[in-house]
């Protein structure tokens, strides 16, 4: 099973009409969420889906696929969902493992109608600190500065995604 860090809220404004339910990623092993539920607050954290020691290579994507599904279940119905669109990665498997996350989110989200889309790294950043090149720190800053308390940097780009999300419109300004 994936484990999940500690959750972390803050109470947006109060909504007069029910909020749709909004989803943010940075697709890692260890995957940063934030959700913005229909009652308007904001909940984030992380969740692992780091295989077990017999495990078979598609279990991370399984459990994925599953945590989604209860994700959906226990908060949504998810209205849309935006992660984090990672051009470069350090490494192969970084590369990989992503491929398979981002894969595995978007057939979900297609199975169950609900649009999704990629975000630059840059257009995060910048929307968070000013700068589309900043730092982990900089960004657990600025999540910070928001009244958020983000475990890691995961959490922290899933937090920025987020208030990007709501507070462009999904982009459109």
């Amino acid at each position: 099973m994936f484990q999940q860090a500690p959750l972390h809220a803050t109470r947006a404004e109060p909504a007069a009409v029910p909020t749709p339910c909004l989803l943010a990623l940075d697709l890692a092993t260890t995957t940063g969420w934030a959700l913005r539920g229909a009652d308007g607050l904001i909940t984030s954290g992380t969740a692992s889906f780091r295989p077990g020691r017999f495990d078979g290579g598609g279990m991370r994507y399984l459990r994925f696929a599953n945590w989604l599904t209860e994700l959906d279940r226990l908060s949504g119905p998810l209205a849309a969902i935006w992660f984090e669109e990672v051009r470069r990665h350090a490494g192969t498997d970084a590369s990989h493992i992503y491929g398979g996350l981002m894969a595995t989110l978007t057939a979900w989200a297609e199975q169950r109608d609900i649009p999704y889309e990629g975000v630059p790294v840059g257009t995060i950043k910048r929307h968070a600190t000013g700068k589309g090149n900043a730092p982990k720190e900089a960004m657990i800053a600025a999540a910070k500065a928001r009244g958020f308390s983000p475990a890691d940097d995961n959490e922290a780009d899933a937090v920025a995604l987020l208030l990007w999300a709501i507070e462009t419109k999904g982009g459109i300004r």
